[in-house]
């Protein structure tokens, strides 16, 4: 008897034992997405502060500094407030694609920020497509813009969620016949070979500049930002919005513009290469016997250093130049950065066949 009550403790102990590894699994196996998405908050909220500050010293204002040193928490403020305003629904409109709009935004270009590489190795779904598989996700937040537009049944949103919509497709044809002048292996490594002067900025400078304005007019910025032009469509298809919803479209568009900051950084600006040549690196590391994580954290310092210096001046450029007319949008893209873009490709792929 004695026995028996033994090896059902010893059971019941296993079972537990298994319950709590696969408890811990689990738990490690979410701790790099919640690390991520911590990480992907903290950076929007710096962005946003960051644009205060600038926009303040370019207009000669003072800008935020009265919530928290410097006015670091103002940002933290500003979606404190608007978490907790209400949400208000147009009675008339379509409920469920009103609600799925904003959030349809968000979702799809968080998926985007799995596959970039922050250092070597240090990826959190490390594919070879990663690059067009952020292209292909990024068509997806239009959509959801359209369905906000839609779904609130006034004229000026649905225009707005029409003028997304066809900007993106417009700059997405160029954006991607850029990255397809770069060559997708090993991107970061083969620029790391000749340290600064091997950054594909200076192999692909006409790729650089196409991929760059594109990138804006995908993250509908300045001078950009038709779909939510105030002086035309009264703010655009977030009109009938308020509270935690209309906050997440500009949740959506900080982190289009910090996920293509960072991939202008890998593809363009040597990623987490420290822009020095390669043996010099190398041997800095085998003298000092640098442990994998402090190396994984110069990288990433490097990585988010050359992303933030893009944001500069992104940021820059939306506070300097002034809005353009939707025809010249639209012909900027097809009839401009269409054709250069397509001749770049060709002539990469003609120079790298006479190489052969």
């Amino acid at each position: 008897m004695i026995t028996d009550i033994t090896e059902g403790q010893d059971i019941n102990s296993f079972s537990r034992l298994e319950s709590l590894k696969e408890v811990y699994g689990v738990i490690w196996g979410l701790f790099p997405i919640l690390t991520l998405v911590l990480g992907i908050t903290l950076g929007v909220l710096v962005i946003v502060w960051l644009e205060r500050e600038i926009a303040s010293g370019i207009q000669q204002r003072i800008g935020p500094e009265y919530a928290g040193p410097l006015g670091i928490l103002q940002s933290l403020a500003d979606g404190t407030k608007l978490l907790f305003k209400e949400n208000l629904f147009p009675s008339r409109g379509d409920t469920r694609l009103f609600s799925i709009g904003p959030s349809l935004s968000v979702i799809s270009i968080l998926l985007s920020y799995s596959v970039i590489p922050f250092g070597y190795n240090f990826v959190l779904v490390d594919l070879n497509i990663g690059v067009f598989l952020w292209i292909a996700i990024s068509s997806i937040a239009p959509i959801g813009l359209l369905m906000s537009g839609y779904g609130s049944n006034n004229k000026y949103s649905f225009l707005g969620g029409l003028r997304a919509a066809a900007q993106s497709i417009s700059y997405e044809i160029p954006l991607t016949l850029c990255v397809l002048s770069i060559s997708l292996l090993d991107i970061v490594g083969t620029q790391s070979k000749y340290g600064f002067w091997g950054w594909n900025l200076w192999r692909q400078p006409i790729g650089f500049i196409v991929f760059m304005i594109s990138s804006l007019a995908e993250c509908e910025r300045l001078p950009f930002d038709l779909p939510e032009a105030e002086e035309e469509l009264v703010a655009g298809y977030q009109t009938e919005y308020s509270g935690i919803k209309f906050g997440l479209f500009y949740v959506a568009s900080y982190l289009n513009l910090l996920v293509s900051s960072l991939f202008v950084t890998v593809l363009y600006l040597g990623g987490w290469n420290i822009s020095m040549p390669y043996i010099f690196v190398s041997d800095f590391f085998e003298i000092n016997k640098v442990c994998e994580i402090c190396e994984t954290t110069i990288c990433i310092f490097i990585t988010l250093a050359k992303t933030y210096l893009f944001l500069f001046i992104s940021i820059t450029t939306r506070w300097t130049l002034p809005r353009l007319r939707m025809d010249q949008l639209l012909n900027l893209g097809w009839k401009f950065l269409l054709p250069i873009s397509l001749g770049n490709l060709l002539l990469t792929t003609s120079s790298q066949l006479l190489s052969l």
